[in-house]
């Protein structure tokens, strides 16, 4: 195959894979998915997330592309909003789970393009192309999901919270409208 049209297959391959990709992620059920479990459980080496700040995570992050720019009513929105629910932030951590999953399987995946090249080392060199431009997204999913699930789990214990106030109240005006049998 001339080089100009393994490339072509190669770029092609690249695009429809990673859109597909995006699709079947979607429909991946988010029960799947556990933040807590291998492997998107934060490993110690990574000192939730922030061994991640030594290749400057924190401030590209919000610049590479994002489907969820793209497919706004499709997927969840990456933005909490001012009063975050526990639950949403929840549901935002299972999508990084989903996310990651999405490149990683891309990223193995792409080993299959080193067969489209008359050349082993020229697909192989594709190959590391293509993993180093899914990695990224990997690094972003791990650096965010500890926060998330810190962010959670303050949610859960301030929702807790509130609940046993706004149980304590409605048994103190049960308990004031109540009639007084001395009376």
């Amino acid at each position: 195959m001339p080089l100009w049209l393994s490339f072509c297959v190669s770029v092609a391959c690249i695009a429809g894979g990673g859109i597909l990709a995006n699709f079947i992620g979607e429909a991946l059920p988010r029960s799947w998915f556990r933040a807590d479990r291998f492997p998107f459980r934060t490993r110690k080496w990574e000192r939730n997330g922030k061994i991640y700040e030594k290749v400057g995570v924190h401030r590209w992050k919000d610049r590479v592309p994002d489907m969820s720019r793209v497919r706004k009513k499709k997927m969840v929105s990456k933005h909490l909003g001012k009063c975050p629910t526990a639950d949403g932030v929840r549901t935002l951590a299972l999508e990084t789970c989903r996310a990651e999953a999405v490149h990683a399987a891309l990223c193995l995946l792409s080993v299959g393009l080193i067969f489209l090249w008359d050349n082993r080392w020229l697909g192989a060199g594709v190959v590391v192309i293509y993993v180093l431009c899914n990695l990224p997204f990997i690094i972003i999913q791990r650096y965010n999901r500890p926060a998330l699930l810190g962010l959670e789990e303050r949610l859960r214990r301030r929702e807790a919270r509130k609940a046993l106030l706004r149980q304590a109240r409605e048994e103190a005006t049960l308990t004031d409208e109540s009639p007084d049998p001395v009376r």
